[in-house]
């Protein structure tokens, strides 16, 4: 029987072929497991806008004292007069390093009463159109990429403002747990796992631009 040799070329960069690039999670598995991550993080996201638009009940529309529920409750629900970044201004600020500058932001005075805040509705806007846009990103799958990096930003700015320090830990929190995940949804090209990825990718003018991912 005759040897059967392989020539190797040191040196020689080996082309990854395309869907490797697009789909670099191979098993069906950690695909499955990878698509339901982004669905997760997604609802998160997409639930903090409707439950500050709507006052459901859970963060907003909620009596502490009483438990009881006003649904759309006016100046509650964000649609009807409400500030749904007004009790982290007011409430959840951490004594950080960061504090005396979202103080500011949110427009933070303690009165006779209590703590105060009236943040701009620029801030408003801003909050609830992203948390929005990054949850229907992150559920259908369409512009990923984008999304989860929008989720970073708001995971820095949650972690500046109300976790610094953490109290249980030396500096660990969900806040930088999630923006690892988010992290590993953009290099897992995650939109393609249980979402509309593969449609959207293929769109003439997003095929080139894996930004729009």
């Amino acid at each position: 029987m005759g040897k059967v040799t392989t020539e190797m070329q040191v040196g020689v960069p080996v082309e990854m072929p395309p869907l490797e690039r697009l789909e670099p999670v191979h098993t069906k598995g950690l695909r499955a497991t990878i698509g339901t991550l982004r669905l997760l993080l997604g609802w998160t996201f997409l639930w903090a806008f409707l439950d500050k638009a709507f006052a459901l009940g859970f963060a907003t529309g909620r009596n502490v004292e009483t438990g009881a529920i006003t649904f759309f409750g006016q100046n509650q629900a964000w649609f009807n007069g409400g500030s749904p970044t007004r009790g982290v201004f007011a409430y959840a600020l951490h004594a950080g390093p960061f504090q005396g500058f979202y103080e500011n932001l949110g427009n933070y005075q303690m009165t006779a009463q209590g703590p105060t805040a009236a943040p701009p509705e620029w801030i408003n806007v801003v909050y609830m159109v992203s948390m929005l846009l990054i949850g229907l990103g992150l559920i259908t799958g369409v512009m990923t990429r984008l999304a989860a990096v929008g989720g970073i930003i708001w995971m820095v700015i949650f972690y500046t403002a109300t976790a610094i320090w953490p109290d249980n830990n030396p500096f660990l929190d969900e806040h930088i747990v999630y923006s690892v995940l988010l992290v590993a949804l953009i290099f897992a090209n995650a939109g393609r796992y249980l979402g509309l990825g593969k449609f959207w990718q293929q769109v003439g003018f997003v095929k080139d631009r894996r930004w729009l991912y």
